[in-house]
């Protein structure tokens, strides 16, 4: 009798708890979908989504169809920190969330870091700025002496017909300073020419994935040029950007990776990393969590960062979330699940640390291109 009166007893706080979390979690949408700003960190808990919570509340009761339950994604003690957070708008592994009404400012760095590379914490978090239209006209010349030091192999190479990649620059001018002419400021770190800026190392990327059998559209667009013909300021590049890319996926409906290259503002002791006596520029990913496609694009670079990590460890900065708050927010990811905005270097790496780092993952990227394509193969979906 007792036995029975546990079970019940048991079976009614259980119940209870359901009610109670299932009550929370849509009380979080709610919240959520009309956008108030101090809960926006909640989306980063990586645990509220509501058919994921619905579905694990299900197999939690039907252990015959769900047998492996060795390691669910909710916990009662998960679920009890996702209360907490509701009701305090604390993370409790997040400082900025203890800190962010009392210091001014602090709240506007919202990037959560999902993956931290080796030296990456809230200090040196990658902090996107786009420049005045005065700055911008400033543009410095590429060096031609630096220039010429580089190498690189200019060979022909036949673009597979089949293009499934993309890479662009929403920030074409962003370009490094050991390469410039009078270059010695971060702000001086601005280029149309495509062998100093960020279109130069697309280049190089699209060149080896080529020669790796992926083909590749690459667009070289002068942002600089196009905003000013239309007398947009730089905060609009994505909007320019973003009209390059529906234009390419309308055209070809075959592209499925789209990379927006980028360049870092932080200086050389945090954007670069020697391994086994080679130096490579640091790089990180970026991913905007404003858009419906989020959460797979962020599995896409965590794949691609821990291979990195793997083979090369050090040379990731990290992968990062971004909301409205701290950028874009959407960063033209919800395109595709295999958009990324991918930062290279920053303003003081050189053309040999930014090309090392490009071939690594230039290796890493086709890597998983190949096996994606083999699995879906396998699946009788390719």
């Amino acid at each position: 009798m007792k036995s029975i009166k546990f079970i019940t007893l048991n079976v009614t706080f259980r119940s209870i708890l359901m009610v109670i979390f299932t009550f929370l979690m849509i009380s979080l949408i709610v919240i959520s979908n009309l956008n108030i700003s101090s809960l926006k960190m909640n989306n980063s808990i990586g645990i509220v989504n509501g058919e994921k919570l619905f579905l694990q509340f299900f197999k939690s009761e039907n252990h015959t169809f769900f047998p492996n339950m060795a390691n669910p994604d909710f916990t009662i003690s998960k679920l009890t920190n996702l209360a907490f957070q509701i009701g305090t708008t604390i993370k409790p592994t997040d400082t900025r969330t203890f800190l962010g009404n009392e210091i001014p400012g602090l709240r506007m760095y919202d990037t959560e870091i999902v993956v931290a590379g080796e030296g990456t914490n809230i200090t040196n978090l990658p902090y996107e700025s786009a420049p005045p239209t005065e700055v911008l006209l400033n543009e410095r010349k590429a060096s031609e002496e630096l220039i010429n030091q580089t190498t690189d192999d200019n060979k022909p190479i036949t673009n597979p017909e089949h293009k499934t990649v993309m890479i662009y620059h929403t920030h074409s001018w962003e370009s490094y300073l050991p390469v410039l002419k009078d270059a010695k400021n971060p702000d001086d770190a601005i280029s149309s020419d495509e062998r100093a800026n960020v279109i130069g190392l697309g280049d190089r990327l699209a060149r080896n994935l080529m020669r790796k059998g992926i083909g590749v559209d690459h667009d070289k667009t002068n942002m600089t040029q196009e905003l000013l013909k239309k007398q947009w300021k730089p905060t609009q590049a994505y909007t320019e950007s973003r009209e390059i890319v529906e234009a390419a996926a309308a055209k070809n409906n075959e592209l499925q990776y789209f990379i927006d290259i980028h360049r870092d503002s932080s200086r050389k002791q945090i954007t670069t990393k020697t391994i086994n006596g080679v130096s490579y520029a640091k790089l990180l990913f970026i991913i905007g969590r404003e858009n419906k496609n989020y959460l797979e694009n962020l599995e896409f670079a965590k794949a691609l960062n821990a291979e990195l990590e793997k083979k090369y460890p050090g040379l990731s900065r990290g992968v990062f979330l971004k909301s409205y708050k701290d950028g874009n927010g959407v960063y033209n990811q919800d395109i595709s699940n295999k958009a990324m905005l991918l930062e290279i270097g920053g303003v003081d790496n050189n053309m040999d640390e930014l090309h090392h780092t490009v071939d690594v993952f230039s290796d890493i990227l086709a890597n998983y291109y190949w096996k994606s394509n083999k699995a879906k193969a396998v699946n009788g979906n390719g």
